[in-house]
């Protein structure tokens, strides 16, 4: 029984990432179904492939240095409230600002977004499928990441609040345990004129919810003692220590549509970068692209292994 516990312990909040698998997985999934045609045709027959290959970026943070800073960008560090206006929006303004290793160090995920982009309009003007669908799947991961509040601040995981353990908390066992309760209807997704004005007003959205969403946590806790905050559940053959579902209840009522609304967002806006990047790689003939057998990549398990490289955000 104690290695068990002890066991359990160890895996407290661990598989979390960024919206969890389960999260960054609904987020590419559902999205394919937001493109109008003829994208939708195409996105429809490769969509287990997007869904699947949905959490690449995060299997890369254990063997990829560069890959970690990829995923946030600590708003704190620039400002302290709102409006966004001291951090320049072109990555090579920003680096000649505070240099790049700096810029690198809280985290880059808006800039990457660009540059994710850039490769998918230049792989759907190659017609290049393969290329296609990997970019496609990247930036639906990232997309996802800049709709979460705790990757738009240095306190990513509470630790600087004695709020350890909220990261996993809020994108993934609240989603989890609410995800059909939400609706996910966002319209057919349309062609933006600068989707980049976009993806930054998606930013300051999430760096505005930190705040709310670290406060609320502290003040449901309130309410709750150490025995009732928490429960144990049996996940395979280890007892596990989770928030119960209680206080999972109360927190998310509390936060009141905060999680669906960042989870249809990000839905919302990967659509529309999928359409525009098509539309300015001049809209090519999607019909005339050979069908492939995309082979498949290792698998999230075989990939995690040994220590995650850069920021940890359980």
């Amino acid at each position: 029984m104690k290695s068990c516990l002890l066991i359990a312990f160890l895996f407290i909040g661990t598989q979390a990432f960024s919206w969890g698998f389960f999260g960054h997985k609904k987020i590419n999934e559902t999205a394919v179904y937001t493109v109008p045609k003829p994208l939708f045709g195409f996105y429809k027959r490769y969509v287990n492939y997007i869904t699947a290959h949905s959490t690449d970026p995060d299997s890369r943070r254990y063997v990829v240095k560069e890959e970690a800073c990829r995923h946030y960008l600590d708003g704190d560090f620039y400002e302290h409230k709102l409006p966004l206006d001291t951090l320049p929006r072109f990555y090579k303004d920003a680096c000649a600002k505070y240099g790049e290793d700096t810029v690198k160090e809280h985290g880059i995920v808006p800039w990457h977004i660009e540059v994710m982009m850039k490769r998918l309009t230049k792989a759907f003007s190659d017609k290049d499928v393969k290329k296609i669908l990997k970019y496609s799947a990247d930036i639906g991961h990232y997309i996802g990441d800049l709709h979460v509040p705790l990757h738009a601040t240095s306190n990513y995981n509470g630790q600087k609040t004695n709020q350890k353990g909220i990261h996993a908390l809020w994108e993934s066992r609240l989603l989890e345990l609410n995800f059909d309760a939400y609706s996910l209807f966002t319209g057919v997704s349309k062609y933006q004129e600068n989707p980049m004005d976009l993806v930054w007003k998606a930013y300051a959205e999430s760096y505005g919810l930190v705040d709310s969403v670290l406060q609320t946590e502290a003040r449901v806790t309130k309410q709750f003692d150490e025995d009732s905050k928490y429960s144990w559940e049996t996940r395979g053959n280890t007892l596990v220590k989770v928030y119960s579902k209680e206080f999972c209840k109360a927190y998310h009522t509390a936060l009141g549509n905060m999680i669906e609304d960042r989870l249809k967002a990000s839905i919302h806006l990967l659509g529309n970068i999928w359409y525009t990047c098509w539309v300015d790689a001049g809209q090519p003939d999607l019909e005339s692209m050979p069908l492939e057998e995309i082979p498949e990549e290792k698998t999230e398990t075989e990939i995690q292994k040994g220590e995650m490289l850069g920021r940890e955000e359980e």
